[in-house]
């Protein structure tokens, strides 16, 4: 699989139907995968694809030094497809300007990590080119999408509470989860705002709060569930709840999910007659 990719790339770099790919290679032998910006066909055999490749590179379509390279391929596993759907939705990329290689993913990490165990996207579904072919089917994997934060819900209110005011008392407010997210794209953000102060920039339990439920409400509907803030986080807090609580709300009363259907309105400014209202308190 890992031929057929460098062989893909160098072709497309070759014939000049890209100016520079962006995929994943490593630093060390023993490290995760880090993203390289590949632009000549020499260099191809510096890109990898294996188990340790993490990362959404699809974060990287919104600098303009990444655009600045000419036009784009890609690398996307099948879960990292979907946030291309939701920036062309969003019209932060042209999609007819980049090429999308799709890796057959069969999860990622030793373990595999929590949203792989849920995936049901393992083979990319419109690429342009697709490398490779899962063996994990997805057939199970919707019942276990929500499995982490039904089991959660279960606590009491107060429980709960107390769990994300421990969690969030260990944010450092370093903006890690913030600048790997792929939809997180806004030339000057709410937290750098200074006139007025939307919220506090001191890494206190009051301003955590506010800034990371800010941040999930303005990923409803709109989070793919890469979980890259999770992994980025340095104090090790589960994001991930957050995002799912959402997810599922938007998928139950909405019967939407990001990044699944391109003809599928996002349900953040769409409106239908038929939108359920039960959950509005």
């Amino acid at each position: 699989m890992l031929d057929e990719l460098r062989q893909t790339c160098r072709r497309l770099l070759q014939d000049g139907a890209v100016q520079a790919v962006i995929g994943y290679g490593r630093a060390s032998p023993d490290d995760p995968a880090v993203p390289v910006f590949i632009s000549k066909p020499e260099d191809v055999d510096q890109l990898v694809w294996d188990d340790r490749c993490f990362a959404n590179l699809t974060k990287y379509l919104s600098r303009k030094e990444v655009l600045s390279l000419g036009k784009l391929a890609i690398c996307v596993k099948g879960c990292d497809e979907r946030a291309l759907l939701v920036l062309e939705k969003e019209s932060q990329i042209d999609r007819s300007q980049i090429t999308v290689i799709g890796l057959a993913c069969d999860g990622v990490g030793q373990p595999r990590l929590a949203k792989c165990e849920s995936c049901d996207v393992h083979m990319p579904r419109r690429a342009d080119i697709v490398v490779g072919k899962a063996t994990v089917p997805d057939a199970d994997a919707g019942a276990k999408r929500y499995a982490e934060i039904e089991e959660f819900l279960k606590r009491t209110p107060q429980d709960r509470m107390a769990y994300w005011k421990k969690e969030l008392s260990r944010c450092v407010k370093c903006y890690a989860c913030r600048q790997v997210c792929p939809m997180c794209y806004c030339r000057q953000c709410i937290v750098d705002k200074n006139r007025p102060v939307s919220i506090s920039t001191s890494a206190t339990l009051k301003g955590n709060l506010a800034w990371q439920i800010t941040r999930a409400f303005h990923l409803a509907g709109r989070c793919v569930g890469c979980d890259e803030c999770t992994r980025a986080c340095p104090a090790g807090i589960d994001l991930r709840l957050l995002n799912l609580s959402l997810a599922k709300a938007a998928e139950e009363n909405f019967g939407y999910r990001p990044g699944m259907d391109p003809d599928a309105e996002p349900i953040i400014g769409a409106y239908s007659q038929q939108d359920h209202e039960e959950f509005i308190r």
